[in-house]
């Protein structure tokens, strides 16, 4: 029985203003209508598998919760206290796994590790090269998977075998990503297969190499996740032990470094979706080579991704571009430097700028809240509530608020009284009182909320109670 392991961390900078720090693009419906991370458990039915183990950033941990809720999905979800790259959060999952087997006894088979942002067109493809790579682990083998290359890609590391047509063979070694011409010269070998980053592989085997190959990375992940806590549904390893564990992927760790690696050559139409290029060669597009998303008119355009989130975006008379709005940002760019849009987040970044980190549209998990207009001492907000949901019992030292309900119900906390609130009813909460929100119907709740103050930030919260356990201030 596989136990599938999901990497879901990452930033996804290449791919702004549609994914954020806050809302990486493992989270985000890009092709489909659910997210990529659903995708990827999606693509498991069909395999025998135990449940999932999720490892994620703690700052992402009620979007994976959410969207396994959503999913069906029962996992395991480990937090990484921060990123230290593929190895130690591989490691996490495989001292989860052992924690599993002591727990009651079973044995879990074979760790598969997916990235939680991939594209695969042919899944049946993907569940058939799982299944050619069994009998290798299981003889304790350390398994990749390869992608048969369609052109000579300068953005991806390569996997050098005897023959990408042989399927299931020795791994002959890893090699960094290429020049043009060094790439051309791979796909005309015929032994080379892109680097998926997708493994297959026995958790203690790992451990076992990690310890050989990085004993004090091993130690460090072993600490960690010996010291850990639970919390809720999550799984917390601690994080002053992590912090002493050293950045580095597996290939370097551990795969570079084994004797008995083998590769699986997949052809599944795979995609790690890694920019705005990567999304338009695999979407569906119109005659014009066009793929038109949103509130969106194009005319005497040619080969352009065009996307709306919030107004009308129309294009005239233009040829390979990226044109993404959304409520705070618009991006225009030429497909051909598509992988340079990280250096526009950089820029963000340095000039203290939000828009880089969030979305107009915030994900709590509670529900969202989404700044609809704001100015000097005011500010307007459409708040969500889910059914059953309830926001912490908090307090503000700088501003006061007034709520109006849209739609659904209110149970509103205020000093002393507690009280229903249904639509097109209002409630004014004064500076410094203690107040609390929640929904107590079965459809979301939908409110205004009104801001006054002389100060508006998020980190005007004191949590005096929380039923997710968020930190007293802020978030």
């Amino acid at each position: 029985m596989l136990t599938p392991v999901i990497l879901a961390g990452g930033n996804g900078t290449r791919l702004w203003p549609l994914s954020r720090r806050d809302t990486p693009k493992q989270f985000l419906p890009l092709l489909e209508r659910r997210s990529m991370l659903q995708a990827t458990l999606a693509r498991l039915d069909g395999l025998t598998t135990a449940r999932p183990i999720v490892v994620c950033a703690d700052a992402h941990r009620f979007l994976v919760a959410e969207q396994l809720r959503d999913s069906g999905v029962e996992a395991d979800i480990v937090l990484e206290p921060e990123g230290r790259d593929t190895a130690p959060a591989i490691a996490l999952a495989a001292l989860c796994q052992q924690a599993r087997e002591t727990d009651d006894g079973a044995d879990r088979g074979p760790l598969l590790v997916l990235p939680a942002d991939h594209h695969i067109a042919d899944v049946a493809a993907f569940r058939e090269a799982v299944e050619r790579a069994l009998p290798a682990t299981e003889q304790g083998a350390f398994a990749t998977f390869g992608i048969v290359p369609r052109h000579p890609e300068t953005g991806y590391g390569y996997l050098e075998v005897d023959d990408i047509t042989a399927g299931l063979q020795p791994l002959r070694r890893f090699v960094e990503k290429p020049d043009a011409t060094r790439a051309k010269a791979f796909l005309e070998a015929g032994r080379y297969l892109w680097n998926s980053g997708m493994f297959l592989m026995h958790g203690y085997r790992y451990l076992q190499a990690l310890a050989r190959l990085r004993p004090a990375m091993h130690d460090a992940v072993t600490a960690a996740w010996a010291a850990r806590r639970t919390d809720l549904d999550f799984l917390r390893p601690d994080a002053a032990t992590f912090a002493a564990c050293e950045r580095e992927s597996v290939d370097y760790a551990v795969m570079e470094h084994v004797d008995d690696a083998v590769a699986v050559a997949l052809d599944a139409g795979w995609s790690d979706v890694g920019s705005f290029q990567a999304l338009w060669d695999i979407a569906e597009k119109d005659a014009d080579g066009n793929v038109l998303r949103g509130d969106t008119l194009a005319e005497a355009t040619r080969d352009t991704w065009v996307q709306s989130q919030s107004r009308l975006v129309a294009t005239l008379g233009i040829e390979g571009l990226v044109v993404v709005e959304t409520a705070d940002s618009v991006l225009v760019a030429d497909r051909r430097h598509a992988q340079d849009i990280k250096t526009l987040v950089a820029r963000l970044d340095a000039q203290g700028r939000c828009e880089s980190a969030a979305h107009r549209c915030v994900y709590r998990p509670w529900g969202s809240y989404e700044s609809l207009e704001n100015g000097p001492r005011f500010q307007v907000k459409h708040i969500r509530v889910r059914p059953g949901a309830r926001l912490s019992l908090q307090r503000h030292h700088h501003r006061a608020e007034h709520w109006v309900v849209v739609s659904g119900t209110a149970r509103v906390t205020r000093g002393e009284e507690d009280f229903l609130l249904s639509e097109n009813q209002s409630v004014y909460i004064p500076l410094g009182v203690e107040h609390r929100l929640e929904n107590p119907g079965r459809i979301d709740l939908e409110m205004i909320e009104i801001q006054s103050g002389a100060y508006l930030g998020e980190d005007d919260i004191v949590r005096l109670d929380d039923d997710y356990r968020r930190d007293a201030n802020g978030e």
